[in-house]
């Protein structure tokens, strides 16, 4: 979305130039050379585009939110294809339907598509493997209590 948002600051007929430059920032292999691209487009836009450039700029705590994980998840992290999909699922099994009789009946008819989706990635296709979640999970989060050590004691 923040793609979508970031063409409409600049003219249609730049659109295809600025896509192309922005997608350059997620092809780097590694989290600091995913910063110093990022920085580079935005300081390719900022010549004739400023408005985009600044819009890019201020996107970048976000945007770039995903070199804090393992390189293997950063394509899952970074899109929202599956969630897309299955939206688009829950969609068209609702219209099938049509008209509901009750809330319980759409929460029914949600949640049965949610669990189906939820067996498949599970057992047939895993869509993040456990152990670069693992990994994830054992990173540092700075400001971030301990879990392990009981706040209270430290207030005291």
């Amino acid at each position: 979305h923040y793609l979508r948002n970031l063409l409409t600051k600049v003219p249609r007929s730049a659109q295809p130039w600025v896509a192309t430059l922005v997608r350059t920032i997620f092809d780097q292999p590694a989290a600091e050379e995913v910063h110093a691209q990022h920085a580079r487009v935005v300081d390719s836009l900022a010549a004739k585009h400023p408005d985009a450039a600044e819009h890019l700029d201020q996107a970048r705590p976000d945007l770039l939110a995903f070199t804090g994980f393992p390189r293997q998840i950063w394509r899952q992290i970074w899109s929202n294809n599956p969630q897309e999909r299955l939206n688009k699922e829950i969609r068209r099994r609702t219209d099938v339907v049509g008209i509901f009789p009750d809330r319980a009946a759409i929460v029914r008819l949600v949640g049965a598509v949610l669990m189906e989706q939820t067996d498949e990635w599970a057992e047939a296709r895993r869509y993040m493997g456990l152990e670069f979640l693992a990994k994830a999970r054992l990173r540092v989060i700075e400001d971030t209590p301990d879990p392990k050590i009981d706040q209270r004691e430290l207030t005291a």
